[in-house]
């Protein structure tokens, strides 16, 4: 079964075909990284007026590259949520007006169910129930998935997300826009047991996660340092313009240090909930899972505890059209679901469940 996904639930435009769930005939993906690098994050409107832009060459790029055309796919899958509306709209637009000009079966995916299935594309299929950690900018969730599209929430951050902790970071020290990759990348200059920056684990047994603290702390610290009084009060918060020399140890080692605060409150939740859970697979996707801290703990980790753990290929870990592909078809083979074009955009799905 060749799968048709759309993907616009935030800054990237996305379309690819992927067959039977898990082989990649095509994914393109049209980054708006440039448009939205100087405001330091995504801008709704403007990813929006992109995705208009940029939704009918990519999916046709898509086809093209897999070698198919409508009357080739078996069916379309595309985003419905989460994620911020206008986006979204885009390319739930799209999916319908192919569908019901072309009469192929349309389903509506889960963001973040997508995520989790990235991990298995390319790979053996999961053996369940599996630990998911989902970890993004926009979300820091932990699952206990019992079945394609059957997960129950075990966990979320409580404030910011963990990408979205790196994003504010980054932006306060002026390192640039995606504040993920700049941070994963000085860090590796840096040594991490530098400052002991705190770790929320919350309250006994909690699989909830909070990174505003740690957030904060790598501010105030900053602050012990640099003289903000003199800051332009229209500028955006954060040490623009001001020298680093007098602080006393490297950027790489500040930022290096708040990445291990942020990776070992992960990893140590993700493996806490799979030991109370009792199984033996773990899978973590998302944004953030690209983070090469966080993957080496991982991997360490798991083979420490005797746990399989899948990790999506780091292409596949930011938001792609392969990943809802790949959850549309385990959707499209169950004949009780039913097909309709009667369903809109959802910006917060309900937490309950991954799938919908």
């Amino acid at each position: 079964m060749k799968v048709l996904g759309i993907e616009s639930s935030c800054d990237e435009t996305a379309a690819a075909v992927v067959e039977d769930g898990h082989r990649i005939l095509s994914s393109i993906v049209s980054s708006q990284v440039a448009i939205h690098r100087p405001y330091g994050g995504v801008v709704p409107e403007l990813a929006s007026r992109q995705h208009v832009k940029m939704i009918i060459p990519v999916v046709a790029k898509a086809l093209q590259r897999a070698g198919l055309n409508m009357t080739s796919v078996d069916g379309i899958a595309v985003t419905q949520g989460p994620g911020l509306v206008g986006s979204l709209l885009v390319g739930i637009g799209v999916a319908k007006a192919l569908a019901f000009a072309t009469g192929k079966p349309l389903v509506a995916v889960n963001h973040l169910e997508a995520h989790i299935q990235a991990a298995f594309i390319n790979e053996s299929q999961p053996s369940f129930p599996v630990v998911a950690l989902v970890v993004s900018g926009g979300h820091t969730n932990l699952y206990l998935v019992r079945d394609y599209g059957n997960a129950d929430l075990l966990g979320r951050t409580r404030d910011d997300a963990a990408g979205e902790a790196f994003d504010k970071v980054a932006k306060f020290l002026d390192l640039g826009y995606p504040g993920g990759v700049v941070i994963d990348s000085l860090s590796r200059k840096g040594n991490p047991q530098a400052i002991s920056f705190p770790r929320a684990y919350l309250e006994k047994d909690s699989l909830d996660f909070s990174f505003s603290g740690i957030k904060t702390a790598v501010v105030n610290y900053v602050r012990k340092y640099v003289d903000t009084s003199k800051q332009n009060e229209a500028s955006t918060p954060g040490v623009s313009g001001f020298t680093l020399k007098e602080l006393p140890l490297p950027v790489a080692d500040i930022v290096a240090s708040f990445q291990e605060a942020v990776v070992e409150v992960l990893v140590e939740k993700t493996f806490t909930a799979a030991k109370n859970f009792k199984v033996g697979q773990v899978v973590v996707a998302g944004g953030v899972a690209a983070n090469s801290r966080l993957r080496q703990k991982l991997l360490d980790g798991a083979a420490a505890l005797g746990l399989a753990l899948n990790l999506p290929e780091t292409e596949l870990c930011t938001d792609n059209a392969a990943m809802v592909a790949a959850a549309g078809f385990h959707k499209l083979k169950k004949s009780d679901i039913p097909l309709s074009l009667n369903f809109d955009a959802i910006s917060r799905w309900p937490d309950k469940v991954a799938g919908s």
